[in-house]
């Protein structure tokens, strides 16, 4: 069973509707807190902490250039699994 708590891990991170909507705009391209604070319409500390816990699942990473912090997926499997996901939960809507 302990092999599963990483995966469990993931999902656990994915289940917020902004977190999930934070992944889904990093697969399009690295963007600010800034950028995807004016995206989702949400505040800056609440967007950090919704960062820091894609952090901590090893989804995203953070890459600073001057005063700015660009935020992007951690590797292409998080695309994949997050899209997989999304499409898969489209369709079960059907």
């Amino acid at each position: 069973m302990d092999a599963y708590q990483p995966v469990c891990g993931l999902f656990s991170a994915l289940s917020s509707p902004a977190r999930a909507a934070t992944i889904h705009l990093l697969s399009e391209g690295e963007k600010t807190v800034g950028e995807l604070v004016d995206l989702l319409d949400i505040s800056q500390p609440l967007m950090s902490q919704h960062l820091r816990s894609l952090r901590e699942a090893h989804l995203v990473k953070g890459r600073r250039s001057g005063r700015s912090i660009y935020y992007s997926l951690a590797d292409e499997h998080v695309a994949h699994v997050f899209l997989d996901a999304l499409n898969h939960s489209r369709h079960v809507e059907d």
